[in-house]
């Protein structure tokens, strides 16, 4: 201890420095945390917020209802959902689109780059309004494209499974851009020394690819899995602005679910499960990421 705190006091330049990035992860990632975790063992709601003697403490009701909530029961399954399809096909097409924009050489590349990157900040309601007309059962560009085919107009929002697979369309459409940075910025990191070897060795592009490219971008990968995997699994802004939860809750996200109960109904303790119960999965599938991870690495 009395090493520590001499190296504290001869050195303090890192904790300077790291001290700004602590105090905000503190106030505005653990204290929430904390405080939500507390909130939902009592019923807060509207008169609690405005007189707190209104609050009582409840113990673990609010888990036990949402136990038994059926709508609760659907948020996660469509949760689920949207995880296991759309999580894999933003990998892949970032990746592809990575790969086809690394390899090429022309300044129309250097553009597609722009194009596919647009999307991820473009704001979610200009892009909920284009794709509202795109998806329209009755003049939308999508049914009109299928009309030409002789094709039955499909109900892309009215039908709580084709909607949700219509907003995993859309979604892996505005996250493919950020991910396409990580993996080409990956790329671009390869030794050309490697390619070198390959090429003087008699390998074909395939090979190269899947021998030489693919598992030197094993740690991006892995980068990108996590970060994706725990944005699908706060899946909100695309139900929220396209569907509102609907058709018949088919669309209704755990997020979603969360904040219209804590915002619409001002079920805030009841919320606040809800939120630190998505909170436990997310860090179970994460670190279950990171065990097999090691484990691959350590194989």
């Amino acid at each position: 201890m009395s090493n520590g705190l001499k190296g504290f006091k001869t050195n303090k330049h890192p904790y300077v420095f790291i001290a700004p990035a602590v105090i905000i992860l503190t106030v505005f990632s653990i204290v929430p945390i904390i405080v939500a975790f507390l909130i939902s063992f009592t019923d807060l709601d509207l008169k609690g917020l405005a007189d707190w003697s209104n609050v009582s403490f409840i113990g673990i009701e609010n888990y036990s209802k949402l136990i038994s909530d059926d709508l609760f029961h659907k948020s996660i399954y469509n949760t689920l959902f949207y995880v296991i399809i759309g999580v894999p096909l933003v990998i892949v097409f970032s990746l592809g689109i990575a790969l086809l924009l690394n390899y090429g050489t022309s300044k129309l590349f250097t553009v597609f780059r722009g194009v596919y990157y647009m999307p991820s900040i473009t704001n979610i309601i200009a892009v909920a309004v284009i794709w509202g007309f795109l998806y329209n059962t009755e003049y939308g560009l999508f049914n009109y494209l299928l009309s030409l085919l002789d094709v039955e107009k499909i109900p892309w929002l009215g039908e709580p499974t084709i909607a949700k697979l219509s907003l995993i369309v859309l979604a892996v459409w505005k996250g493919i851009g950020i991910n396409m940075i990580i993996f080409l910025a990956a790329l671009q990191g390869i030794p050309k020394s490697y390619y070198e070897a390959a090429e003087m060795d008699g390998a074909n592009r395939w090979q190269v690819l899947f021998n030489v490219t693919i598992p030197l971008l094993r740690y991006a990968t892995f980068f990108v899995t996590v970060t994706t995997l725990i944005g699908w699994l706060q899946f909100f802004e695309e139900p929220f602005v396209m569907t509102n939860g609907g058709p018949l809750d088919g669309t209704i996200s755990m997020a979603l679910f969360i904040y219209q109960k804590g915002f619409q109904f001002s079920e805030f303790g009841y919320a606040a499960a809800g939120s630190f119960i998505l909170f436990v999965f997310i860090i179970i599938i994460t670190l279950v990421q990171f065990k097999i991870r090691k484990s691959d690495t350590e194989y």
